[in-house]
């Protein structure tokens, strides 16, 4: 096997100089933390982070029949979405199972971008370089074309505010409009992925170390620290949110994930994966799959991925994402069980922690949701 050297964001030299603790995730060098997971995670919460998410995925879809093609391509209407809105969809298999979970941006009349997750970027790429024949649309990679960042939290329309004339207040959740932030060209996209407002920014790499020193600087006074993937990951558990290789996965259909509602059969035409998908939402129907629930621990052992979910001594399902809970101060994890112990306060439910059956309450997701 052949070890290639992971790729490196333009913000690599900040980072460093931040004296960030740096891990391999897909393929890129990113930073994992800059001091406290804790402390990041909070400051999210309360006041603004920061973030480098230049590993993400951006594919670029033009041309006349571009809005078809993606119908075609992907589970969700996206003819549908207006000019300077976005989409959370997903891309499935022939037999429904799902590749990825995407964001889509509808720059123009004729131009999309699609943010695939880093690590299934390449493979969404091919899936819809494959999909677009015949179709009058052509898919770009467009991954080394953007850097992006992201500011998240309470505090970050105020600071993005100083720094750009765009309407920010006007920028609807799951928007984007181009504008400038602190001179630099950027698309100001009004998503996120921590259960907070706040905004990514999509910009060339050659202007991203001067648009997270501009952002750093606005953001001094009212606590804006910069944040790793590793609070990302707190943040967006405590949101319900699921991760790709964790929740989703291609052994698992959208309505096994108990996200079929973002399968329109109502769109007009084929969809790759149609038929699997009906039948997948027949089966849903009459006699439910795994439930995915959160969990929140009554002790203060830490569930982990693939650790198994048990009741009455039998196995009832399994861990897909745990960690401790920086908001609600207990360990907390989302899991598949089956649906007969998936009602919120469901008692005697357990998870098993090498061995020991450390007791866990049932409560719907998403563990925190922020005031409006």
């Amino acid at each position: 096997m052949s070890s290639t050297e992971p790729r490196h964001t333009a913000l690599d030299a900040v980072h460093r100089s931040l004296g960030a603790t740096m891990t391999d995730f897909a393929g890129w060098d990113m930073p994992l933390r800059y001091g406290s997971e804790r402390d990041e995670h909070l400051a999210v919460r309360t006041r603004a982070g920061l973030f480098d998410l230049s590993h993400m995925g951006e594919i670029t879809v033009t041309g006349a029949e571009a809005a078809a093609f993606l119908n075609f391509a992907l589970v969700g209407n996206i003819a549908s979405v207006g000019v300077g809105r976005a989409r959370y969809t997903m891309i499935c298999q022939a037999d429904g199972g799902i590749l990825d979970d995407l964001i889509v941006y509808r720059l123009a009349e004729t131009e999309y971008m699609v943010v695939a997750n880093a690590s299934n970027a390449q493979v969404v790429l091919d899936a819809l370089t494959e999909r677009a024949a015949g179709f009058a649309a052509e898919v770009r990679d467009d991954r080394d074309a953007y850097a992006l960042i992201a500011v998240q939290g309470p505090e970050s329309p105020g600071i993005l505010k100083s720094l750009t004339d765009s309407d920010l207040d006007g920028l609807k959740y799951y928007a984007g409009l181009p504008g400038t932030v602190a001179g630099v060209p950027a698309l100001i996209a009004r998503t996120g992925y921590t259960g907070e407002d706040g905004f990514e920014l999509f910009v060339k790499p050659e202007h991203a170390v001067a648009l997270w020193q501009a952002l750093t600087e606005a953001g001094e006074g009212v606590g804006l620290v910069p944040c790793g993937l590793s609070c990302r990951d707190t943040l967006r558990l405590e949101a319900g949110m699921p991760l790709y290789g964790h929740e989703l996965s291609t052994s698992l259909t959208p309505f096994d994930a108990g996200l079929g509602r973002v399968v329109k059969f109502e769109k007009e035409g084929d969809f790759v994966g149609r038929e699997a998908l009906t039948e997948a939402a027949a089966r849903a129907g009459q006699n439910p799959p795994r439930v995915l629930v959160g969990l929140v621990a009554e002790g203060r052992r830490v569930p982990r991925a693939g650790y198994a979910v048990v009741a009455g001594g039998e196995v009832i399902g399994e861990v897909t994402s745990g960690a401790p809970s920086p908001t609600l101060g207990k360990p907390i994890a989302m899991a598949y069980v089956d649906a007969a112990h998936a009602a919120p306060g469901t008692e005697g439910v357990g998870v098993d922690i090498r061995g020991t059956h450390e007791p866990y309450q049932v409560v719907a997701l998403p563990f925190y949701k922020r005031q409006k």
